[in-house]
């Protein structure tokens, strides 16, 4: 089996205080980057994708709040 492409956001720093994002088929891997060789957290896309809009829309909603 081949291992996951894993990649984190443009917006993280260079340190290893983040997560990593592997999609894999019908799921989504999380790791942490200061463990990367302990437990991941495994996330059936749709929910994964349900996770990302409701974060892009609180981002939006935050930048615009008065």
């Amino acid at each position: 089996m081949n291992e996951p492409m894993f990649r984190k956001s443009s917006y993280s720093g260079s340190g290893n205080d983040c997560v990593e994002v592997a999609d894999v088929p019908g799921a989504s891997v999380v790791r942490d980057t200061r463990n990367r060789d302990e437990a991941t957290l495994l996330f059936p896309s749709a929910e994964w994708r349900a996770f990302l809009t409701a974060v892009a829309s609180t981002a939006i909603n935050a930048d615009t709040a008065p």
